[in-house]
């Protein structure tokens, strides 16, 4: 049985890599228009803010319906008004929340990559341990033979 010496604590270490932080600044620059992106994103995509447009909407929707009829601020015909403005709220805001998301999707990308670095740095230790533990079961092995062949 051949003892082969497994690599030692210093190949080790020099074998290993410096996983870079993802959110390194040189990797992404988000430009003003990304960050406004994100920023309506993080805002607009959430309950609250979906909240202020449904009771908006109810207000303004039932003011108009049941308030005296001299109170109304936008009688009928400004109900087909208040749907083209819903309408272009909405062609507005879909691709800057799909601007927003490409951009948090580089991120989570970049945190991927990094994780995958250090799942290969891991399973490096993992085999640098393995090889110690057999290195040692190898050497006990021998002596015990040696213990065992003299009487």
């Amino acid at each position: 049985m051949e003892l082969t010496k497994p690599p030692s604590i210093e190949e080790f270490r020099n074998k290993r890599k410096a996983i870079l932080n993802a959110h390194t600044p040189d990797k992404i620059k988000p430009s003003f228009l990304d960050k406004v992106a994100v920023w309506i994103t993080n805002h607009v995509g959430s309950m609250g803010f979906f909240m202020i447009i449904f009771i908006w909407t109810v207000i303004w929707l039932g003011w108009n319906m049941f308030a005296p009829k001299s109170a109304r601020f936008d009688p009928y015909p400004g109900f087909v008004l208040w749907l083209f403005i819903s309408n272009m709220i909405q062609l507005f805001l879909m691709p800057l929340i799909m601007i927003g998301q490409n951009v948090q999707s580089r991120h989570a990308d970049l945190r991927a990559e990094a994780d995958l670095k250090i799942n290969i740095q891991a399973e490096l230790e993992i085999e640098t341990i393995l090889l110690h533990l057999e290195y040692q079961n190898n050497l006990m092995l021998k002596i015990l033979k040696d213990i065992e062949k003299k009487p």
